[in-house]
């Protein structure tokens, strides 16, 4: 099988010759942890860091190299300048792209906000939208029929593409999360309930807004998945109630599922941190099949979502990061613990979350050995 096939064949319950053995990938302070435990120093991709922990467990097989994709851009145009409002000593005010000030420790730049550079935590002072005013002005920001927001080549690069060999997709934000970065977590949990009119007016445009972007790339190009990155829970609850998911955020992912399924789009997928068994039936409901990273320290079981959701919801990660720091038999018995899912299917094992500094680099290798025995690769 062809990597494509094999990624929408596993997460689909059908038969692939072996499963997509996506390991997880290490952020910049993991990395540089791994150069002085065996790494190579010009091994840095995460793909190209994960074929060398394959080989190093003993791994033959060839590994599927990545082509060429369709990137759609949904985020704003023009974006904020990014800049550094006050230095504080140890930490510094600054401004992201997204028009968020915020405080961050002084040994990270303003790019750190722009991409998943390490694990950076932040205090938010303000965020850009506060008010009518504000959310009048950051609309212009977003128009969806931009030609910037396609590749120049849309037309071509869309046959050209026809017949890979390897899974493409894109990443979107979902509303909640939308909502969130425009607004700030705690004004936007009090304005649903203080100014619903404001709220209301945000989700019908972020919803009319991805699915123009939508139609406007499925026009040229056939996605195998589409991923929407929501992060809407605690530890063991919902951000906002199950009855208010249903009633705000159902309807945009109803109307963006009929898109994909017009256009035959196989994967849908949505992410969320924290506790996700009070949104996966929501999210079933509205036709996603996959999720994603179900975090074993917020309480996510995936036996558990197995033996409730059946074939209903198929996963990508799963695997507690906590359990390959320990590694030894800690490691193992985890491996062992999913192991009813994998082989039911349905299920890319994988970090449930972006790999943390405190594994090893000889505990990752063998951890990945033991995920590639798992999935069909060794």
């Amino acid at each position: 099988m062809t990597p494509r096939q094999r990624y929408i064949a596993t997460l689909l319950f059908e038969k692939p010759d072996r499963i997509p053995l996506h390991p997880g990938a290490g952020r910049k302070s993991t990395r540089a942890r791994w150069h002085q435990e065996g790494l190579p120093a010009e091994i840095s991709h995460p793909e190209a860091i994960n074929e060398y922990a394959y080989r190093q467990a003993g791994g033959t097989l060839p590994w599927p190299k990545e082509g060429e994709g369709f990137p759609l851009v949904h985020q704003m145009i023009p974006m904020f300048e990014e800049k550094v409002i006050e230095k504080k000593g140890d930490t510094q005010i600054v401004q992201d792209w997204k028009g968020n000030v915020c405080e961050i420790s002084a040994e990270f730049g303003v790019e750190y906000l722009r991409s998943a550079i390490d694990f950076v935590t932040r205090r938010w002072i303000k965020c850009p939208v506060e008010n009518w005013k504000d959310w009048e002005e950051m609309k212009r920001r977003y128009d969806p029929d931009d030609p910037s927001r396609l590749p120049p080549d849309a037309a071509e690069r869309g046959k050209r593409l026809k017949g890979r060999d390897w899974p493409i997709g894109i990443n979107i934000h979902g509303p909640f999360w939308q909502l969130r970065e425009w607004m700030g977590f705690e004004q936007l949990c009090t304005a649903l309930y203080d100014e619903p009119e404001l709220v209301a007016d945000m989700l019908q445009f972020w919803q009319d807004y991805v699915a123009r972007l939508l139609e406007n790339a499925l026009r040229h190009v056939d996605y195998d998945w589409v991923h929407f990155s929501e992060d809407m829970a605690y530890k063991q609850f919902s951000m906002i109630s199950p009855k208010m998911v249903r009633e705000r955020l159902l309807p945009s992912y109803l109307r963006w599922g009929e898109i994909l399924r017009k256009h035959k789009v196989p994967i849908y997928d949505i992410d969320s941190d924290g506790f996700i068994g009070e949104l996966i039936p929501i999210w079933i409901e509205a036709g996603v099949n996959v999720c994603d990273p179900v975090e074993v320290a917020a309480l996510n079981d995936i036996n558990a979502f197995r033996r409730r959701f059946g074939r209903k919801m198929g996963y990508r990660g799963g695997v507690d990061k906590r359990a390959m720091a320990k590694g030894g038999d800690v490691i193992v018995e985890e491996i062992a613990r999913i192991r009813p899912v994998i082989r039911d299917g349905g299920f890319i094992p994988g970090c449930d979350h972006g790999v943390p500094s405190d594994i090893s680099w000889p505990d990752y290798v063998r951890y990945v050995g033991l995920l590639a025995k798992e999935t069909g690769w060794l």
